[in-house]
């Protein structure tokens, strides 16, 4: 991204979706505001989640918007700051390398946000269900495949490289056909990726969203083992075996 043709353009976009997460986590905050519900320890660990991706998201943001003002005016030939409040002109080359350490700490700002949103939405349902507030939609028919690659899609961890699936995880086995599957029942949708060297990512949409908050929580039920005859008794077998 810092080495193409249009650095600025690229951080630009990426500011903005980092503001819109900020915005759209205390657009939340905003309805369960609104919403009368008993705020028990897991709620209000809800809303201590939300505020502080909303923070993450803005200082991300922040750091972004930086590397592009440090850009701008390196190109401008204005002197920038250094720090301690000396500032200087500098190269390019310099001020891309300056760039790349803003970008590198907005990253790790939001390096967990997909997964800690994922499993605040969880902890959110779980609460409501003990409460005995049962999400209107119903789960989706999904096998435990599909189910585990929605999972892994909505935290950010499904790429698409070269026609194949690129997962952040190597403890995850995603195949494209199960991604394809889910892509053709709405769940799912795919976007070019600013990465050089991912093509696509994947991501849930709304009917995605909206199934996967529907199955958490629920009891999972195991397939019972098949019923065996009693074992005979010792004696018996022994006589059993005589005759």
């Amino acid at each position: 991204m810092l080495n193409g043709p249009t650095p600025t353009t690229l951080l630009n976009a990426q500011a903005e979706s980092a503001q819109h997460l900020a915005r759209s986590a205390l657009a939340i905050v905003d309805t369960l505001n609104a919403q009368p519900m008993y705020h028990s320890p897991d709620i209000r660990a809800v809303y201590a989640r939300l505020r502080q991706l909303a923070h993450l998201a803005t200082d991300s943001a922040d750091h972004l918007l930086d590397a592009v003002g440090l850009l701008d005016d390196t190109r401008a030939g204005l002197p920038v700051e250094l720090g301690d409040g000396v500032l200087a002109v500098v190269t390019e080359q310099e001020a891309r390398r300056g760039a790349g350490r803003c970008f590198t700490l907005a990253a790790s700002l939001t390096a967990l946000g997909a997964e800690d949103a994922l499993a605040t939405a969880e902890l959110f349902i779980a609460e409501r269900r003990h409460r005995g507030f049962v999400p209107e939609c119903r789960p989706p028919a999904l096998s435990p495949t599909q189910d585990t690659t929605l999972r892994a899609v909505a935290r950010g961890d499904v790429a698409i490289t070269s026609g194949k699936p690129y997962l952040r995880s190597e403890d995850l086995r995603v195949s494209i056909s199960t991604i394809r599957a889910l892509e053709s029942r709405g769940l799912v949708m795919r976007e070019d990726c600013p990465d050089w060297f991912r093509d696509e990512r994947v991501h849930l949409t709304a009917a995605g969203r909206r199934d996967l908050a529907a199955s958490f929580a629920r009891p999972r039920f195991t397939t019972p083992a098949a019923t065996r005859p009693p074992a005979r008794p010792a004696a018996t077998a022994a006589r059993a075996a005589v005759r």
